[in-house]
C-alpha cells in the first residue's frame, strides 16, 4: 500500500467541516480524530496533479468487503450532501474515512460499526480531478 494522497482543496474543506461538526457536536470525537490523523499523514497535492486512481471527495468508488465478498458502490460527499438512498455517503462515515486518499487496488483494514473489516478499492467510476472538475 502506498501513502495517502489528498487534494489541497479537499484537505481544507474537510478540516473546516470537522471543525464545524465539533462545534455543533454532530461528530463523534473518536471518528473526527481518525479522520484528522488520516489527513495529517497524507501527501497534499494540487487538484490537477492528483492521479486518476486516488479516491477523492465526490469520487464514485466500487469496493469489495473482503470479509464477506460483498461489493458496493457509492459516492463520497460532504456531510450536507449525504443521501443514503442515492448511495452518497458522508466523509464522516467510517467507510469514507477509511477510503479517502487511497488508490485502486489498495486494501484497507478499518473498524466500522460492525467491527473490523477489510476493504479493497476495485474501481473509481468517477473522480472529479480526472474529469477536470476541480472545484467540486
Amino acid at each position: 500500500m502506498r501513502g495517502l494522497i489528498v487534494n489541497r482543496l479537499d484537505y481544507g474543506r474537510i478540516k473546516k467541516y470537522i471543525e464545524q461538526a465539533r462545534q455543533l457536536r454532530s461528530i463523534n470525537a473518536a471518528e473526527s480524530e481518525k479522520l484528522l490523523i488520516e489527513l495529517e499523514s497524507a501527501q497534499i497535492m494540487e487538484p490537477q496533479d492528483i492521479p486518476s486512481d486516488v479516491v477523492t471527495m465526490n469520487s464514485i468508488v466500487k469496493v469489495s468487503f473482503l470479509n464477506n465478498n460483498k461489493e458496493v458502490q457509492f459516492q463520497i460527499v460532504y456531510p450536507d450532501q449525504a443521501k443514503f438512498k442515492e448511495q452518497k455517503i458522508s466523509i464522516f462515515s467510517p467507510i469514507a474515512t477509511a477510503l479517502i486518499g487511497y488508490q485502486v487496488g489498495d486494501e484497507i483494514e478499518w473498524v466500522v460499526p460492525g467491527g473490523l473489516t477489510k476493504l479493497r478499492i476495485d474501481q473509481i467510476i468517477y473522480q472529479p480531478e480526472a474529469a477536470g472538475d476541480y472545484q467540486l
